[in-house]
């Protein structure tokens, strides 16, 4: 059982430059919902994996995308699916495949998650 006063102050002893400092580069809270959206998309380890594939292989389709994370073609459609929908993932339609790629904001998500070096994935 954890000390409740250890969790708090025993005083009001705010810092009111230093906290007003820290508030005013907080986000709106548009933007902090959208940021967390993608925080829970990424959130599952399949999702997660399927990411990390689209961050190598660059544009993958449904079926290259199952056989490499060893998953069913559905559930990848499926977590594929729930990646777009929180902006990490786009897709195209090439003939009669839909082909996926990492957004911006999916490749930098991805890479702040797994701690990878930006610089080492681009090659330079």
């Amino acid at each position: 059982m954890t000390n409740e006063r250890e969790d708090g102050c025993e005083l009001l002893c705010l810092d009111l430059p230093h906290a007003e400092q820290i508030r005013a580069t907080l986000p709106a809270l548009p933007e902090a919902e959208v940021a967390a959206a993608g925080a829970r998309a990424l959130g599952d380890p399949t999702r997660l994996t399927i990411a990390t594939a689209l961050l190598s292989g660059d544009e993958l389709c449904v079926c290259d995308m199952a056989w490499v994370v060893s998953q069913a073609q559905n559930l990848v459609s499926h977590h594929l699916r729930q990646l777009k929908i929180a902006g990490l993932v786009s897709a195209r339609r090439d003939g009669r495949m839909v082909m996926y790629a990492l957004t911006e904001r999916g490749r930098a998500l991805v890479t702040a998650v797994l701690g990878l070096d930006t610089v080492a994935l681009k090659g330079e």
